[in-house]
């Protein structure tokens, strides 16, 4: 009967976008991770300290002013590009903010990123297609990041017009247009194994029974979006100065690992995302290393701090630790088959 089917498929289909299940891996597929530069939030984001960012989806950074998204976003560029010496980025900034001085402070290589000044949704749309179209057309595709930044600071054409025109009334279709946007990027980006990243800010629902954090842009966002994690951060100083932010991530969305899930990363002024920040209390709830009072007993029986641990990370964390780790990061963060896994059986590897 496939035959069958596999015959009629041929007679019928001409762009290359119909196929039977067995036959070929549709856009939808899994395409891979973008490291992430941090353990722990490739945990939260795919389910495995070793995954990351999905490679052909939308992955949207949503929070208030100042907490740290423009930055958190060049540390996954930088990630990017380190990890592929062939690669690219375009990068759309619509809010004039990022310079050279800027991307070079986070170590990234700007020969290989082009920066995109917008200011339309319509200007973003016509020019991400533009490349995305381009970039498939190749028989040889060097891999490619998109970064748009923000999300929140795109105009529509009618908005700009009424604007230069003295008009102050409000553009009711922005939020259409949006919709409309990630409605055909989503699949360009699937098909070309494009991964997106998009900064976005949220704003407080007023008249919310209860505290209510809200993204900017209307739906459209959150249908496209494969994954929305929620920024909050607090200082983090050493004595008086301050070398950094702990970043607290919430997966407000996620279609590969479980929602609602919370994380805390360390990205630090002069080194990025610390990559073991947040292990130590994964090792903690899995019994993999325990809580004695105000220190720590490693497997061996050992008692340590926990500021020793994570100033001195790849004395502690060691390959077999890593491993114990990782098979209670797939319980923490995984649905499906790895939900099965019981915690039990993450305290008999330890043992």
């Amino acid at each position: 009967m496939s035959d069958f089917f596999r015959n009629l498929n041929k007679t019928i289909n001409t762009d290359g976008n119909i196929f039977l299940a067995d036959d070929a891996s549709s856009s939808a597929e899994f395409a891979g991770n973008i490291d992430t530069g941090s353990y722990i939030l490739n945990a939260a984001f795919s389910g495995s300290l070793y995954g990351g960012v999905p490679n052909n989806k939308i992955t949207t950074f949503a929070g208030e002013s100042a907490t740290g998204k423009t930055f958190f976003v060049l540390g996954l560029v930088k990630k990017f590009l380190d990890d592929n010496p062939t690669g690219g980025v375009y990068y759309f900034d619509t809010e004039a903010a990022v310079t050279k001085e800027m991307m070079r402070k986070r170590g990234v290589d700007t020969e290989r990123v082009t920066i995109a000044e917008t200011i339309s949704i319509q200007e973003f749309r016509t020019l991400a297609l533009r490349i995305l179209d381009n970039y498939i057309g190749l028989d040889d595709r060097p891999p490619m990041l998109l970064v748009l930044d923000s999300l929140g600071q795109l105009s529509s054409s009618k908005e700009l017009e009424d604007t230069t025109d003295g008009k102050e009334t409000r553009d009711m279709t922005k939020a259409q247009l949006l919709k409309a946007t990630f409605r055909v990027l989503n699949l360009k980006l699937a098909k070309a194994r494009v991964p997106l990243l998009i900064t976005n800010h949220v704003y407080d629902v007023v008249g919310a029974y209860i505290p209510t954090k809200e993204m900017s842009g209307g739906s459209g966002l959150k249908y496209a979006s494969s994954q929305i994690c929620y920024l909050s951060k607090r200082k983090e100083k050493d004595g008086t100065e301050v070398v950094g932010n702990q970043i607290r991530v919430k997966m407000h969305k996620s279609r590969l690992t479980k929602e609602n899930k919370e994380v805390i990363v360390m990205l630090s002024y002069k080194t990025g995302l610390d990559r073991y920040f947040g292990l130590l209390e994964l090792a903690e709830k899995y019994g993999i290393f325990k809580k004695v009072s105000t220190r720590i007993e490693l497997p061996d029986g050992t008692k340590t701090f926990g500021k020793t641990i994570n100033s001195n990370p790849e004395k502690f964390y060691t390959p077999e630790i890593m491993e114990k780790l990782e098979v209670a990061a797939r319980k923490e963060f995984l649905y499906g088959e790895e939900d099965e896994v019981e915690k039990e059986e993450v305290l008999e590897s330890v043992g």
